[in-house]
């Protein structure tokens, strides 16, 4: 297959745990041509030019742009932050694609809850749903598709941000999670994932890669893990959903942030995430990282009130 044509990149300034950003270095590091897909021309746009990417300003609901980011690559990386007309741009990206006749590779990153969902057992949220319906479409497009399931990010709002709050004010952990487990990954091990399979994609067209962490445990063992990392005692706190819901509600997300987030949080509490595979390690050739090791990396964060803000909704 060739590599001198471009790999498309779409949401590589956006927020989905950063994965489009972080799959364009993971590319670049391997000296893989990139075309970057970006909203809008600002400083994270610039970065991705300081890395060696070709830039294309576009709107992933806009056919014609799509067309024109698409022109002259072979492969694709499909992803888009948590949003409302997430599916009518995957429609939009397949239909793209279609026209390409040499297309060789299109790695779509969904959710693992999909693995779980059917016509008749869908969740609450409405970005889980698109991300069935999402991939249903690639299917049936009879395009060369890999689909990426990873689960909730360890740079979700839950593990990073909020939990980065609740530790620096108090020491504690306050999600609605019950006795649930949960086995987030580093969005950075996804993107390794991603970008392995792209620079080298034959192997793994038409298969469904799901990611974990290295472990499925309770709120109390991440909360360990967090304590290890930290040097000092983390406690989580189970939240009443309802108490959970006001606050959540108080943080003033778009109405289809919020019920995903709130029904994310339903699920952990009924045990829908306790998933384990070691497919990141499979892929990648090395373990996927470890709670207690991210939060070792980013300690900084959880020792004062300070706390990213280029993160949004995992998978």
């Amino acid at each position: 297959m060739s590599i001198s044509s471009p790999i498309l990149v779409t949401g590589a300034a956006g927020r989905v745990g950063g994965v489009g950003r972080m799959v364009v270095e993971a590319l670049r590091r391997r000296d893989l041509p990139v075309r970057a897909l970006v909203h809008r021309e600002d400083e994270r746009a610039d970065a991705l030019r300081a890395l060696g990417a070709e830039v294309v300003v576009g709107d992933l609901t806009r056919a014609e742009d799509v067309v024109r980011a698409l022109a002259g690559c072979r492969r694709l990386y499909f992803g888009m932050s948590v949003s409302a007309p997430y599916l009518e741009a995957t429609v939009i990206a397949a239909a793209a694609a279609c026209e390409r006749v040499d297309l060789e590779a299109v790695v779509n990153i969904s959710q693992m809850t999909v693995s779980q969902m059917s016509l008749t057992n869908m969740t609450d949220s409405p970005q889980q749903r698109q991300h069935w319906l999402g991939e249903q479409v690639l299917n049936w497009s009879g395009l060369p598709v890999v689909h990426v399931r990873p689960t909730v990010f360890l740079q979700h709002f839950f593990f990073l941000d909020w939990a980065a709050e609740s530790i620096a004010r108090d020491s504690t952990i306050r999600l609605p999670f019950g006795n649930g487990r949960t086995s987030p990954v580093d969005a950075q091990d996804v993107a390794e994932v991603i970008a392995t399979i792209l620079a080298n994609p034959t192997a793994h067209i038409g298969k469904v890669y799901e990611l974990t962490g290295p472990r499925s445990q309770d709120m109390n063992g991440m909360a360990a893990e967090y304590s290890d990392a930290l040097g000092r005692t983390i406690t989580y706190i189970d939240v009443p959903l309802e108490q959970w819901r006001e606050e959540l509600r108080n943080r003033n997300l778009p109405d289809h942030v919020f019920e995903h987030f709130l029904t994310m949080a339903r699920l952990h509490a009924a045990n829908r995430y306790d998933r384990l595979t070691h497919d990141v390690e499979a892929i990648t050739g090395r373990p996927a990282t470890s709670c207690r090791d991210f939060v070792a990396r980013h300690a900084e964060l959880f020792r004062s009130k300070n706390s990213l803000t280029n993160v949004s909704a995992a998978p």
